[in-house]
């Protein structure tokens, strides 16, 4: 990766640990079609199926129709819209998309407690006024020592082996909890995605995780969430180093990153861990519109969706203005385009699973 990109990433990094501590200060001062598909009954009239057998969590509604009718269209043998099993390739965002992303990304909430957990074995950083900044959630002061920051953070997730960081994330994630929904970051993958994922699977769809997160954050807990292999996770990729430690070949990890998954990184990642053009992608961003765009003008059958979080109530609002994961120009080529924008207040009957089926993922 270029030093240009690296830059970009470290400030999209800085800019999120900021906001971060920024809700943080509020969060306090608050607190005081027409061939079956599998497992369904197709009705012909009205095009999308109206039972409930098939994802439940879904309102009857356009976005539930236009991908019923696709799934119906792709897997209908003998007919022009017909695609092959090998080739009916689906690739999801995870952040926003699979499970919630606010009030920052999950995976910097946990290269932050990385960051903290390391400070004990760095005691200059006690003299940092980065770090000080960031213990006393000072958004100005985290502003003006940004770079330091971001040291602090690249140093506190490097110099140990791949083995050692899938521990310590499966470690993370066995304890920690969201900052105002109490409940394990686990637990807040979306019911209505998982319905849709199953949905693809028994229609014999192949189906990637596409997400600026990192696989390596990624593949310790999406078999158990998501159903989804390791090997079908493609994300932004932290640089290693191979060495021989205690007589054993391992992989270190070193600060900095070869590859960022996001915006036009998203259709390079899909066609080097792929190798075919998908022909379905759901998103929730801006990051990820060229992966929409690249599926959706590929040729034959597509379909291209994007999530509009909504629902304050049930999650979290958020969409041109926000200053993570912004829904603007997607939101226009989507509008432009004839892309399925998802409504989660007016398309979802549920978010979460309930405490019972979580437990169960």
């Amino acid at each position: 990766m270029n030093n240009t990109v690296l830059r970009q990433m470290f400030r999209t990094l800085a800019r999120l640990i900021i906001s971060a501590c920024a809700v943080a200060l509020m969060t306090a001062c608050a607190n005081q079609g027409s061939a079956p598909i599998a497992g369904a009954e197709v009705n012909s009239q009205p095009a999308y199926v109206s039972t409930q057998s098939v994802l439940p969590s879904w309102q009857d509604g356009n976005a539930r129709s236009a991908i019923l009718k696709f799934i119906s269209d792709v897997t209908r043998e003998g007919a022009p819209s017909f695609v092959p099993t090998e080739a009916r390739i689906a690739v999801f965002d995870n952040d926003g998309t699979l499970w919630s992303e606010q009030p920052i990304p999950f995976q910097l909430a946990f290269m932050i407690d990385q960051l903290k957990s390391a400070a004990p074995s760095h005691p200059e950083w006690q003299r940092s006024p980065a770090f000080k900044a960031l213990m006393a959630h000072d958004v100005s002061a985290l502003a003006k020592n940004r770079k330091e920051l971001l040291q602090m953070l690249s140093v506190a997730n490097s110099s140990m082996t791949t083995e050692e960081y899938d521990q310590s994330i499966r470690a993370w994630l066995a304890s920690a909890k969201h900052p105002t929904l109490h409940r394990p970051y686990t637990d807040l993958v979306y019911q209505p995605q998982l319905e849709l994922l199953d949905l693809l699977r028994a229609n014999g769809f192949k189906i990637w995780i596409v997400s600026g997160g990192t696989s390596e954050f990624m593949r310790t807990w999406v078999t158990r969430a998501y159903g989804i292999a390791p090997e079908q996770v493609v994300g932004t990729q932290e640089k290693l180093k191979y060495v021989v430690r205690d007589g054993k070949g391992v992989l270190m990890r070193q600060p900095g990153f070869d590859f960022v998954d996001d915006g036009a990184g998203k259709p390079v990642g899909i066609f080097r861990a792929i190798g075919r053009r998908p022909i379905l992608a759901f998103g929730n961003s801006d990051g990820d519109r060229e992966m929409l765009e690249y599926t959706a003008t590929g040729p034959g059958p597509s379909l291209a969706l994007l999530i509009h979080h909504d629902d304050a109530e049930r999650e979290f609002a958020y969409d041109r203005k926000s200053p993570l994961a912004r829904f603007d120009k997607a939101w226009d080529e989507a509008v432009a385009r004839g892309w399925v924008v998802v409504s989660m207040k007016r398309d979802w009957n549920s978010v979460y699973p309930g405490p019972k089926a979580a437990a169960a993922q």
